[in-house]
C-alpha cells in the first residue's frame, strides 16, 4: 500500500482540499477556505500547512473567532449547505470563541467544521497556557464544552485517527438529516506528529447530496391526509432552500392550488408577490398567513423544525388541524403527532404530488388566501412609506421604513442579512424579495452580532450579488470589527445600522408582560454619562465609507450612494424604539405567578388565557 508520511496537521489540510462537491453539474471545493486566528496552540503546526497548502485551501484572518465562525454559518447558507467553510482557532479562548458559532449552526442545521487546538496529549508540560485544570478528570479540556452544540465531536489523540475521523466528519455535515457542524480537538503535540497515511485517503473525492425518497407507506398516509384536505396549507421552511426545491414548491402549490405560508428560515422560497404565498407565519409573522393557518384543517409542514416563533408557541392552528411533516429529519418529521413523511424535500413533494393526482383545493379558499395577502401588503406599504421629514418634533423613521427603503430599491440580485433583536419581525415582514433565496434572518439561535459577520461570509459566496446588512446598534456594538474584514478581503457590504437607543424589542416585551422598563433602552439603564455613539465615524476608522442620515429620503438617498460605492459602506440612521410592525402571533414566555405590579398580574391573566389555545401533544 502506497504511503505519505505526513504530520497530523499536514493530513487534516491535505484531506480537506482534496475534498469537492457536485452541484447543478458542476463540481467545485467542498472546503473553499478557512477562516482562521492562529496562536500558540495552532500556529506552528495547523497555521504552517495552511501556508504551504495556499489557494489550495485559501485561508481568510478574521478578527474573533467568533466572528469568522459566523461569517463560515452564513456562507454555508448562501450556498444551501453545498459548500463548507472550516474555522480555526488556538486553545483557550480563541477556541471558546467559537463555541457560540457553533450553536447558531447547530440550531440552524448549518455544516461548520470548528479545529481548535487543545492541550498537550502527552500532559507533560501541564497546566499550558490557557489551559483550565479539571482536577478530577484530567483529560477533559474547555474544548468539551463544544460537545452540547455540534453533530460530531472528536480529539484527535493519535495522527492515526484522521484517516476515521475526518470522512465521519465529512459525512455528518453533509447528511440532509443530520446535518450541523462538527468538532474537532486538536492537542498541540498531536498535531505535530508523523503518520504514514494512505495515499488513497488524499485523492480527489466528489460528493453528492443524498436525496432520500419517501417511504412507501408513510407517502401513502400522507396522501389520504392531503387528499381529504378542504382547507390545506403549506409551511416552507428552510428545508426548502437547503433541498433546492424552490421550483418544486412552486409547481406543487399551483397545481394543487394550495397558498403556501413561510417560516423564518423559509422566506423568499417563493417570490414575495406569488399568487399563493400568503406571507410570513408566527409571531415574526402577519395577519394573512396566521389566518390562513387557524382556519387550516390539513398542514403540510415542509423543511421546517416547528419552531415556537413559526406556531406561536403551538397557538396558531386550529384545533382539529392535521399536520404532515415533510422533512428529511425524522425528528422533525414526527413532531407533535404529526403524519411523518420521511423525505428530501423536493424529492417529496414530487412524490406526493404524484401520489394526490388531480386533487386541487377550492378557489374559494385560494381566493380567501389572497384577500388575506393583498391585505397584509397593503399594510406593509401604508407602514413602510416615506413620511415627513424628521425635525420640528417628528420621529424619527421606524423600522418599517428602514426596511422599506431597501425594499423598494432592490433589484432581484439584493441578498438581505439580519438577525436577533426587532428586525427579523420587521424584515421578515416588510422584504418582498423578487428572487427566492434572497434573505438571511439568522433566527434559529437569534444571535445578536451575526449580522456583519453573516454579511462577510454570504458577500464571501455570493460575490457577484449586493448584500445588504440590517444591524441594530446593541448588536453592532456586541460585534462589528468584521467590517473590516470586509474592507481588508474586498467583500464589499452596504450596511445600515438602526439606532433605536439599545435593545429596543426586549424592552417591548419587558412592557408588554407588565414590566417596568429597566435595563434595556440606554435611557433605562445604570448610566451616568449617556454618549451617543457616532456609528458613522466608528465605521469610517476600520476603513468604510459611511454616513449618518436623519429622514427616509435621506436614507434611499445614501443607499444609491453605497450602491455606487467601491467597498463596504455603513448608514447610520436614528430609528423610533416604539413603533412596530402589528399581525404576529402570541408567543409564550415566563411571567410571574406572583407580582406587586398589578400590570404583570394582567399580563400573568392573558398568558394562561392563551395556553388554553395550545396544541399539547395531539
Amino acid at each position: 500500500m502506497e504511503t505519505i508520511r505526513l504530520t497530523t496537521a499536514g493530513a487534516i489540510v491535505r484531506y480537506l482540499a482534496a475534498q469537492r462537491i457536485e452541484a447543478d453539474g458542476q463540481t467545485a471545493p467542498l472546503f473553499p477556505g478557512v477562516f482562521a486566528i492562529f496562536g500558540h496552540g495552532n500556529v506552528t503546526c495547523l497555521g504552517h500547512e495552511l501556508e504551504q497548502a495556499g489557494e489550495a485551501l485559501p485561508t481568510w484572518r478574521g478578527q474573533n473567532e467568533q466572528g469568522m465562525a459566523l461569517a463560515a454559518v452564513a456562507y454555508a447558507k448562501a450556498c444551501r449547505r453545498r459548500r463548507i467553510m472550516a474555522a480555526a482557532s488556538s486553545i483557550g479562548p480563541g477556541a471558546t470563541n467559537m463555541v457560540t458559532a457553533a450553536a447558531v449552526a447547530m440550531a440552524n442545521r448549518m455544516p461548520l467544521l470548528l479545529l481548535a487546538g487543545d492541550t498537550f496529549n502527552s500532559r507533560i508540560p501541564d497546566p499550558v497556557l490557557q489551559q483550565v485544570e479539571h482536577f478530577g478528570a484530567p483529560s477533559e479540556t474547555v474544548n468539551d464544552s463544544f460537545r452540547s452544540v455540534v453533530r460530531y465531536w472528536d480529539r484527535i489523540t493519535a495522527a492515526a485517527q484522521v484517516v476515521q475521523s475526518l470522512p465521519n466528519a465529512v459525512a455528518t455535515m453533509l447528511d440532509p438529516g443530520d446535518c450541523g457542524p462538527a468538532f474537532i480537538g486538536l492537542p498541540q503535540d498531536v498535531q505535530a506528529d508523523a503518520y504514514d497515511f494512505p495515499a488513497r485517503f488524499f485523492d480527489e473525492t466528489v460528493h453528492e447530496i443524498r436525496r432520500p425518497p419517501a417511504d412507501a407507506a408513510e407517502l401513502r398516509r400522507a396522501a389520504a391526509a392531503l387528499a381529504a384536505a378542504e382547507r390545506p396549507l403549506i409551511i416552507a421552511g428552510g428545508g426548502v432552500h437547503w433541498s433546492l426545491a424552490e421550483a418544486e414548491l412552486a409547481s406543487f402549490a399551483e397545481q394543487h392550488n394550495i397558498p403556501v405560508a413561510e417560516t423564518v428560515a423559509g422566506r423568499t422560497s417563493l417570490v414575495a408577490h406569488h399568487r399563493l404565498n400568503c406571507g410570513p407565519i408566527g409571531v415574526t409573522g402577519c395577519t394573512s398567513a396566521n389566518a390562513m393557518a387557524a382556519a387550516a384543517d390539513v398542514v403540510l409542514a415542509v423543511g421546517t423544525r416547528l419552531g415556537d416563533f413559526a406556531t406561536g408557541s403551538w397557538t396558531v392552528f386550529g384545533g382539529d388541524v392535521r399536520i404532515i411533516g415533510l422533512n428529511a429529519a425524522r425528528f422533525d418529521a414526527t413532531k407533535h403527532l404529526s403524519l411523518p413523511l420521511v423525505a428530501d424535500a423536493r424529492e417529496g413533494l414530487a412524490a406526493l404530488s404524484r401520489a394526490v393526482g388531480d386533487y386541487r383545493a377550492g378557489e374559494e379558499w385560494s381566493a380567501r388566501a389572497a384577500a388575506e395577502t393583498s391585505q397584509y401588503h397593503a399594510y406593509i406599504d401604508k407602514i413602510a412609506a416615506a413620511e415627513t421629514a424628521v425635525g420640528d418634533g417628528d420621529e424619527p423613521p421606524s423600522y418599517a421604513q428602514v426596511v422599506g427603503v431597501v425594499d423598494r430599491a432592490a433589484r432581484p440580485s439584493t441578498y438581505v442579512v439580519t438577525a436577533a433583536g426587532g428586525l427579523p419581525g420587521e424584515a421578515v415582514n416588510g422584504w418582498r424579495g423578487q428572487a427566492v433565496h434572497s434573505f438571511d434572518s439568522e433566527y434559529g439561535y437569534s444571535c445578536m452580532g451575526y449580522e456583519i459577520s453573516g454579511g462577510w461570509g454570504a458577500k464571501m459566496a455570493m460575490p457577484d450579488r449586493e448584500v445588504v446588512v440590517l444591524v441594530g446598534d446593541g448588536s453592532y456594538l456586541m460585534m462589528n470589527s468584521d467590517l473590516y474584514s470586509t474592507v481588508l478581503s474586498g467583500h464589499k457590504l452596504i450596511v445600515i445600522v438602526c439606532d433605536n437607543g439599545g435593545f429596543a424589542v426586549i424592552n417591548r416585551l419587558q412592557v408588554a408582560q407588565g414590566g417596568a422598563p429597566f435595563n434595556n433602552l440606554l435611557s433605562d439603564a445604570r448610566v451616568e454619562n449617556l454618549v451617543a455613539v457616532d456609528f458613522a465615524a466608528h465605521a469610517a476608522a476600520m476603513g468604510c465609507e459611511a454616513e449618518t442620515v436623519t429622514t427616509v429620503a435621506e436614507l434611499a438617498g445614501a443607499f444609491e450612494r453605497a450602491r455606487a460605492a467601491a467597498g463596504t459602506y455603513v448608514i447610520a440612521v436614528r430609528t423610533h424604539p416604539h413603533r412596530w410592525t402589528t399581525g404576529g402571533a402570541w408567543w409564550e414566555v415566563g411571567v410571574p405567578e406572583v407580582s406587586s405590579r398589578p400590570e404583570v398580574r394582567e399580563a400573568r391573566e392573558a398568558m394562561e388565557a392563551s395556553k388554553a389555545r395550545q396544541r399539547v401533544g395531539w
